[in-house]
C-alpha cells in the first residue's frame, strides 16, 4: 500500500470532495506523480482528458497541455496549479507569423507539434506528438508540410517520411536542445554497458548515439521491456523519476545536468493544494480559437486510435 505524506493525503481527500482528476506529464516530480490518477506523455494526457467523466481537471504540467485539456473538453474545469509554468518552445511560435508563413507555401499543409499555443493550433491542419508524429505525416499524403515548432522532431520524423518535403520552423525545445554529442560520447565512457534512450527532441547530431529513439512513453516501455539493466536517460530528468516507481532494479544515468524543465518544476504539491482549494487556476480560451483548435486536436486523436 502506498504512504503518502501529510500534503498529499490532505490533497487525495481535496480531491475526492471535489470529484477532481489529477493528471501528471512524465517530466513532473515523484510526489506529483505518487498522487495523479494519470502519469503519461502528451498524448496519453490528452486521450485521457477527452474521455474522462470527471468534471473537474488538476493538471500538473505546463501551460500548452493544460489548454490541449480544455480544448478537448470545453465544458469541463481546467486548472493549472502555476499560471506561470509556460513552454519556451511553444512560445516560439506566433499564430499571427503562421499565417504569414503559411502563404509563401499554399499547397503545404500545416503540422503542428502539441508544444504549441492554442492558435498556433487554430491555424494548423493537424496536432501531432512525438509519439505519433510520423503517423501524423504519413497520414496527410502530402508533398509538402510545414512542421511548427520543433525543428528538431520534424527533423527526426522527416527521415521516415522521404516522399514529403518538411519545411521546418525554426523553434526547440531548450532543454533538449542545449544537450550535446559530446555529452553522450563522456557519459559512454563513462558507462560502457549502459543503452542510450534518447527523445526526438534533442539534435540531430545527438540522437546518431541512440540506441533508442522515443517519446517519453517510449522511453519508459523501452527500458521497462529490456533485460538490460542499465540506460543513459536523454530526456528530461522527471522521467527517471517515473521509471524507478515502475521499476526500481533499473540502473539510470541522466545524460546531462541540463536535462531539467524549470517550468515543468514550478508545479509543487503546496500549489496542487491550492488549486484544489480556491479552483485556480482556470484555463480560459476565446470560443472560436477554442473551436477551431479543436479540430487539429481531434483529426490527431482519429489518427491515433
Amino acid at each position: 500500500m502506498k504512504k503518502y505524506n501529510l500534503l498529499q493525503e490532505q490533497i487525495l481527500q481535496l480531491k475526492k470532495e471535489k470529484n477532481a482528476v489529477i493528471v501528471a506529464h512524465t517530466y513532473q516530480t515523484k510526489e506529483i506523480q505518487e498522487i495523479a490518477d494519470l502519469v503519461g506523455d502528451s498524448l496519453q494526457l490528452s486521450q485521457f482528458c477527452a474521455s474522462d467523466s470527471s468534471q473537474l481537471i488538476v493538471f500538473c504540467g505546463v501551460h500548452f497541455m493544460a489548454e490541449s485539456a480544455k480544448i478537448l473538453s470545453p465544458l469541463k474545469t481546467v486548472l493549472l496549479p502555476d499560471i506561470h509554468a509556460g513552454c519556451p518552445m511553444a512560445d516560439m511560435a506566433k499564430a499571427s507569423d503562421l499565417v504569414k508563413f503559411k502563404k509563401l507555401y499554399p499547397e503545404a499543409k500545416v503540422v503542428c507539434y502539441i508544444n504549441s499555443t492554442a492558435e498556433v493550433k487554430a491555424v494548423s491542419d493537424i496536432c501531432c506528438t512525438s509519439s505519433n508524429a510520423v503517423d501524423i505525416v504519413k497520414s496527410l499524403n502530402a508533398k509538402q508540410v510545414i512542421f511548427v515548432p520543433d525543428q528538431n522532431l520534424g527533423n527526426y520524423v522527416s527521415t521516415f517520411v522521404s516522399e514529403t518535403e518538411f519545411i521546418l520552423w525554426e523553434g526547440y525545445c531548450h532543454v533538449h536542445h542545449l544537450l550535446q554529442a559530446a555529452d553522450i560520447f563522456d557519459m559512454k565512457e563513462a558507462y560502457p554497458n549502459a543503452l542510450v534512450a534518447m527523445h526526438p527532441e534533442c539534435r540531430k547530431e545527438t540522437l546518431e548515439f541512440a540506441d533508442f529513439i522515443g517519446s517519453t512513453k517510449g522511453i519508459i516501455d523501452y527500458v521497462l521491456g529490456q533485460e538490460h539493466d542499465e540506460f543513459i536517460i536523454a530526456t528530461e530528468q522527471g522521467i527517471i523519476d517515473r521509471i524507478n516507481i515502475l521499476d526500481p532494479t533499473k540502473k539510470l544515468y541522466l545524460a546531462s545536468e541540463c536535462l531539467l524543465c524549470r517550468n515543468m518544476k514550478k508545479i509543487t504539491l503546496e500549489k496542487v493544494k491550492e488549486a484544489l482549494e480556491n479552483n485556480q487556476y482556470k484555463i480560459e480560451l476565446e470560443e472560436n480559437i477554442m473551436n477551431q483548435a479543436r479540430g487539429s486536436l481531434v483529426r490527431m486523436l482519429e489518427v491515433s486510435k
